[in-house]
């Protein structure tokens, strides 16, 4: 078998199904096999899910395993040349896989590679490509020297800074969101580190690979990754979650630094964790106490770009959730014309808008591609699906 991929989801049931027909689309003619492992979700994915992907292997946890030891019971379970860690929250394209394979299958030496990620309005995200968080490098990100030179080969390696997002490039660490990996270099090096329930065994993994001589890169193939739809980085879990993490990778790889090192890094990564918990006291408060920022007081609209035939569903969808719509029927050769022009007339505009495409004329392909071409702050992408007549954006389910 040439692929296994591995989704470890929890409570994210609409977002996974979206993800599973995007990446089964992108799976047609190759050889490989899906695991779902649910890290005991308590919104019914499985029960949604399993009869809609007869072919699909779910393991049903009952317990929440973390992410790193959710990956490895269906890692352990895989047949695949290559293995591939796919977040539930991701839609990619077509061709994504297949570009994967023929790059693993050119570059012997490679453990692992990532792709370009797109955020919601198509922008990229600098996740996509990260170097080592040595402390210097760490240093570098903390004082905002990384964010001040954001192409500087040195201050900005955090995110390899120096590197090019058009062609390919070696990095040295990966996003577990898409983890496009070697299995006989699993094999070499061992799977995840279960210490890690949630955060930096992307990191811990990738530096492991380098350690054992393999590469590590970064391909310009666009996928979407909502970032994190289930957990939200206001929480008190996440960063909890996050900075125990940190601290875990700090001590397994630099615990034998000098003292003199550790102490100022120890105290960086507490301040930092502390900081984090106190902004989201104050968020918290605000939100309990109705203050809300001004950008959030109107409502988005939604311009649907569908077929013809399946118009009218739209609007009465808009019409059963209140929802303020435009309607636009474009062919599929003018879907980068009609995409250009409401970027234009969107982008201008205070107000937050949401280019709604029917996923079943459209390929997934060409419209992460309009997007990635057309940036912007405002103007998001959002998915309608024919068969549960449902919307889906980086923020909302609707109908369905």
């Amino acid at each position: 078998m040439k692929l296994s991929v591995v989704i470890v989801n929890y409570n994210v049931k609409y977002y996974l199904d979206q993800c599973l027909k995007s990446l089964l689309r992108a799976l047609k003619g190759i050889d490989a096999e899906v695991f779902v492992v649910d890290n005991h979700s308590r919104d019914g994915s499985i029960a949604y899910l399993r009869h809609r992907y007869p072919t699909i292997h779910f393991i049903a946890s009952a317990h929440n395993l973390g992410f790193a030891r959710g990956n490895n019971i269906a890692i352990r379970q895989s047949q695949g040349e290559y293995v591939l860690l796919l977040n539930p929250d991701t839609v990619v394209g077509e061709d994504v896989i297949r570009s994967s394979l023929d790059f693993m299958d050119q570059h012997p030496k490679a453990g692992a590679h990532g792709v370009l990620m797109l955020n919601s309005c198509g922008q990229k995200a600098l996740e996509s490509r990260r170097g080592l968080p040595t402390p210097l490098v760490s240093l570098y990100k903390m004082i905002g020297l990384c964010k001040r030179f954001p192409q500087s080969e040195r201050f900005a390696h955090y995110y390899m800074g120096g590197l090019a997002w058009e062609v390919p490039g070696k990095i040295e660490v990966m996003s577990g969101a898409y983890c496009f990996l070697r299995k006989s270099a699993l094999d070499k090096i061992g799977l995840l580190d279960e210490d890690f329930f949630m955060y930096g065994e992307d990191i811990d993994l990738s530096y492991r690979l380098l350690k054992a001589g393999f590469e590590n890169w970064y391909l310009p193939a666009p996928i979407l990754h909502y970032k994190g739809e289930s957990t939200k980085k206001t929480s008190f879990r996440y960063v909890h979650v996050f900075y125990d993490a940190m601290l875990i990778f700090f001590n397994k790889h630099y615990g034998g630094m000098n003292a003199l090192w550790q102490i100022p890094i120890k105290m960086a990564i507490y301040a930092k964790a502390f900081a984090a918990l106190i902004a989201t006291t104050l968020h918290a408060t605000k939100k309990k106490m109705g203050f809300q920022s001004s950008t959030m007081t109107s409502l988005p609209e939604y311009i649907f770009i569908v077929s013809e035939k399946v118009i009218d569903n739209c609007k009465q969808l808009a019409a059963n959730n209140a929802l303020t719509a435009e309607y636009k029927v474009a062919e599929k050769t003018d879907l980068e014309v009609i995409h250009s022009e409401l970027i234009q007339q969107c982008a201008s505009r205070n107000k937050t808008y949401y280019l709604v495409y029917d996923t079943d004329y459209y390929s997934f392909q060409d419209i992460l591609r309009v997007f990635a071409q057309h940036p912007t702050q405002n103007v998001h992408i959002g998915f309608y699906h024919r068969k549960e007549k449902r919307v889906i954006t980086m923020k909302d389910i609707i109908g369905g």
